[in-house]
């Protein structure tokens, strides 16, 4: 994609509007902790305080929209001990640039590497780097600077103190991941009637899986609702998707396809009730004739074979979720999960025992290829040279240079550009915004103040519907906040503008210089999710050879840990595709047809998942033959690929051979499911193999494919 293209996406990435559920009450709360903060403090201090004030409680309140699975107050209280730390940390050093440029550089590059740990980690600890720029100007003493610090904090403990005392929708977040990955597979049950072999998202069951490590005092006041089931999501999907699967499951035509899509709708509808029982926290009615669907009748079933297996699983599944649909909230209602008392949920460490977490993350991102590294030395040099030049320049509070950069940078191109045109366009509403509203009403201490109340709460508000539109509206709180200081508008308006430009400019500017193009990693991406998926593959290969707990735990984290592969992949498939970036080692075209052939490799492991024996089932010898062969040959082809070599499945088409020859002793659905993935790796062979021509001339052919592109779209 061209540099002109890809600005061109940029813009329209972010000026639009995201459609997404408001949450007004939510914002009401935030605002509203900012005024219990802003008032009393600028009736009985001084305007400096309330400014200090706002910014804690603003920012902390800001914290709390990021997602987390932790509690809003504990996110609010450590927003604001980061604030209030970071404001006396760089008072301490403010003194001269010899000491405070240092400071600002190791803290900024410490924000960048939160990023290690999770986006709302790097957010929150970017807003840190800008309380320390801005507040460092407001007291005038070590002592003071303790108080501006102290009321910084305050404004944390009062939005955590309102979330105690005032909460919504409890465990709401947590609700939502797991209606949502309901609603996923509901809908992927929709999809499988008209399309057999349609894709799966897996995000939504990543999510939910997230939202159900808790810690041991989450664990205790946690809603039965949401024990349970997104085990049940995960034993849905493959079921429904071997049903619906005309090699394995019910046949292309007839009746037998018919009562598949029956069972199909009827698995949405339950699953789709399930989903709005937990999310909405009520008891949910499945429609009568859904509930009739599910009655398998012994004597006039249509399906036969593996398809019935299949139906009478999804029926015995279904059940479950009907009772889930039927429990809402009710304690002790809803159905306990199998497995033994230490396995009731997935364990989340407390904030105490997070430290050497975060620390190894971190060391994990200390090496110079890494995007979160890039990121951290990007954020440190920014910082240090907006504030430079921001102060040569003749213009007052020139913090906002260093600040917008700080806020904007983030670690891809794509979120850098886009939230850095967001910015300034929203800066540029929300003053002309303010500006008006200022000459209008006039210059009181206490409108400007009621007034940034009011911009606060229609920013969170809008946070969620883009950061252009809820940027307007924090532009326009900042011209209240200094006009409730005694700032005139005539003099902060084109400072703010023409600081947001340059702050914007420097971010983009400094991924140019230090980029971190995901567009050479995709080769890397892409081997590292075929060898998860071969390791998966194996996995239930192995579970048919012997069916043993320890065989199936294997399984479940080879699962897992396909899924957070094929995330990576998926993450750095869609930045590069954003990226002016000429393809290097995959070109598009391969990149798309290697992906549709993962895909389809582990759709065919799913599909073998969902028939796996129970321990007293007859075992299938030759599956560990070929298990071997597939977890050996899919490692190999990993390093072919990241050598940009071609790769091979001798072993693998020598173990089908041999199942082949024994074939009287195995099962015919397995042996299919593994002709089913050896076709899917000849796809993937196809989409990334090269003849030694190809690779001499193989950039010079994707270099004259773009610009035949770029020649028919009139961009040359």
């Amino acid at each position: 994609m061209t540099w002109l293209r890809t600005f061109g996406e940029v813009v329209r990435s972010a000026l639009t509007i995201e459609e997404t559920r408001l949450e007004p009450l939510l914002a009401l709360r935030t605002a509203a902790g900012v005024a219990i903060v802003v008032g009393p403090t600028l009736w009985l201090v001084s305007p400096a305080y309330a400014a200090s004030a706002a910014l804690g409680a603003y920012s902390a309140g800001g914290a709390t929209f990021q997602r987390s699975w932790r509690p809003r107050k504990v996110v609010a209280l450590g927003a604001g001990a980061g604030l209030a730390l970071s404001t006396f940390v760089g008072y301490l050093a403010a003194g001269r640039l010899v000491t405070f440029l240092p400071l600002l550089a190791v803290w900024a590059f410490a924000a960048g590497m939160a990023w290690a740990v999770g986006s709302t980690a790097g957010i929150v600890a970017a807003t840190t780097v800008g309380s320390m720029l801005v507040t460092i100007t407001l007291p005038t003493s070590v002592g003071r600077a303790l108080e501006h610090a102290g009321v910084i904090a305050l404004g944390g403990v009062t939005q955590a103190l309102l979330i105690l005392l005032f909460p919504i929708r409890r465990w709401g977040a947590h609700r939502d991941a797991l209606a949502d990955a309901l609603a996923a597979v509901a809908d992927y049950a929709r999809r499988l009637r008209h399309d057999p072999t349609a894709p799966f998202d897996p995000e939504p069951l990543m999510t939910a899986r997230d939202a159900a490590a808790v810690t041991p005092s989450q664990a205790r006041t946690r809603p039965p609702v949401l024990h349970g089931p997104r085990g049940l999501a995960e034993r849905i999907r493959p079921v429904v998707a071997a049903l619906a699967d005309p090699d394995v499951g019910a046949p292309a035509e007839g009746p037998g396809r018919d009562r598949a899509r029956e069972l199909l709708d009827a698995a949405a509808d339950v699953l789709d009730a399930a989903a709005r029982s937990i999310r909405r926290g009520t008891p949910a009615e499945v429609r009568p004739e859904s509930t009739d669907v599910l009655r398998v009748d012994e004597e006039h079933e249509v399906l036969e074979g593996p398809a019935r297996q299949a139906a009478e699983r999804l029926v015995e599944l279904l059940g479950e979720a009907l009772e889930i649909a039927g429990s809402g909230c009710a304690r002790g209602t809803t159905p306990t999960p199998p497995g033994p008392a230490g396995a009731q949920f997935l364990v989340r460490p407390t904030m105490l025992r997070l430290v050497p977490v975060v620390v190894r993350a971190v060391r994990r991102e200390l090496r110079r290829d890494s995007p979160v590294f890039r990121h951290a030395v990007r954020l440190a040099a920014v910082a240090t040279l907006g504030y430079l030049i921001a102060a040569r320049l003749p213009l007052g509070h020139g913090y906002w240079a260093p600040i917008a950069s700080v806020m904007v940078m983030r670690p891809d191109f794509q979120r850098t550009y886009a939230r850095a045109v967001a910015r300034l366009a929203g800066t540029l509403a929300g003053v002309a915004l303010a500006t008006g509203m200022v000459r209008a009403l006039g210059t009181d201490a206490r409108v400007s103040g009621a007034l940034a109340v009011v911009s606060a709460g229609l920013s969170y508000t809008l946070n969620r519907t883009g950061y252009a539109y809820s940027q307007c509206f924090t532009a326009a709180y900042v011209v209240f906040l200094l006009g409730m200081g005694g700032q005139a508008w005539e003099q902060t308006v084109p400072e703010r503008v023409v600081l947001t430009l340059l702050g914007g400019a420097l971010a983009m500017l400094a991924y140019v210089v230090f980029p971190a193009w995901e567009t050479p990693r995709l080769p890397s991406r892409l081997a590292d999710w075929l060898a998860a998926n071969g390791r998966y593959a194996a996995a239930v290969l192995r579970n048919y050879a012997e069916p043993t707990r320890k065989h199936h735990a294997d399984m479940r984290r080879a699962l897992l840990e396909s899924r957070e592969a094929r995330a990576a992949w998926q993450e750095a498939y869609d930045r590069a595709r954003q990226e002016p970036v000429r393809p290097r080692g995959l070109t598009s075209r391969e990149a798309q047809e290697a992906q549709e052939a993962l895909k389809g490799f582990g759709r065919a492991a799913m599909l073998m998942e969902s028939h796996v024996p129970r321990a007293d089932s007859r075992f299938v010898p030759e599956a560990e033959r070929f298990a071997e062969a597939l977890e050996t040959d899919t490692a190999n082809a990993a390093g072919a690929v990241r050598e940009h070599r071609n790769p091979e499945w001798g072993r693998v088409e020598e173990a089908l051979h041999a199942w082949e020859d024994a074939a009287g002793n195995a099962s015919p659905v397995v042996r299919r499911e593994a002709e089913l993935q050896k076709q899917a790796l000849e796809d993937l062979a196809t989409a990334v193999s090269r003849t030694p021509l190809e690779r001499d001339v193989g950039s010079a052919r994707e270099e004259q494919r773009v610009r035949a592109a770029v020649a028919t779209e009139g961009d040359g």
